[in-house]
């Protein structure tokens, strides 16, 4: 049966294309994951925070370099993206990607962390900025979605500053370690970008509540079983201040 709408985006939209490397601001930066980066994303994910919004964790340096390696395929296919975010000395502090790709819609969700150590400092608002612009513009995306914990307030100040506002709550839509967890729901619209639209008219993002610690999360698994819980210049980044507790986050990813 014939579709009556064409995709929105077409095949090959970005497999055509080499994944780029993204400014941020001076001392940091987006580049695409090298075999080498495995032992800073094995430390990563020691952190306890992160695998508490991951609900993964890396047990052996295979493993760490099997994640590492998954993303030049996945560019490949359409299907997923993923940046290392880069200090002045191309450390990576931190992951900024598209999951769930749908080039029929032109969409994606993303998907955010920081290391401990890198905290506090807005990287993870300014790399989300960074990859909604080029996302909007170079990428010919329409609609970028993420979705957290409503128990991870640091990862929903991190959506609201980087423009994405909230769109509602998933109720107990997310199994993790402690059970099911209801999701704060953000999206942000390239059609909203260049005039902030989506923002009311003190820079917060429209309906965001208050604000954890430790990850915001693009969607990057969906668990349908387990029990019930134990309990272009982006207006955008000018008008909201970075910094603080905004980034000891997660958003989850695979």
């Amino acid at each position: 049966m014939p579709l009556l709408v064409a995709p929105a985006l077409p095949a090959g939209s970005l497999a055509a294309h080499e994944q780029p490397h993204l400014p941020v601001r001076p001392g940091l930066a987006l580049r695409p994951w090298r075999d080498d980066d495995a032992p800073a994303v094995r430390a990563a994910f020691d952190c306890p925070v992160i695998q508490r919004w991951h609900v993964r964790r890396l047990d052996s340096d295979d493993e760490a370099l099997s994640w590492t390696a998954q993303w030049a395929g996945r560019w490949r296919d359409e299907s997923a993206a993923s940046w290392a975010v880069v200090d002045a000395d191309d450390r990576p502090v931190g992951q900024v990607g598209l999951r769930d790709v749908l080039l029929t819609e032109a969409s994606a969700q993303v998907s955010y962390w920081v290391v401990p150590t890198a905290r506090g400092r807005g990287i993870a608002t300014e790399a989300l900025l960074a990859l909604t612009r080029w996302s909007f513009t170079r990428g010919g995306f329409h609609r970028l979605a993420l979705e957290h914990s409503t128990g991870n307030a640091a990862s929903c100040r991190v959506a609201g500053r980087a423009g994405f506002a909230e769109e509602g709550v998933a109720r107990l839509s997310v199994r993790h370690a402690d059970g099911w967890h209801d999701m704060h729901r953000h999206a942000r619209l390239a059609t909203l970008m260049e005039s902030g639209a989506d923002r009311d008219g003190g820079g917060r993002s429209v309906g965001v509540g208050d604000p954890d610690l430790g990850g915001g999360r693009g969607q990057e698994r969906r668990v349908t079983t387990g029990v019930r819980p134990l309990a272009v210049a982006d207006p955008v980044a000018q008008r909201r201040p970075l910094g603080g507790d905004d980034d000891a986050l997660v958003v989850r990813q695979p």
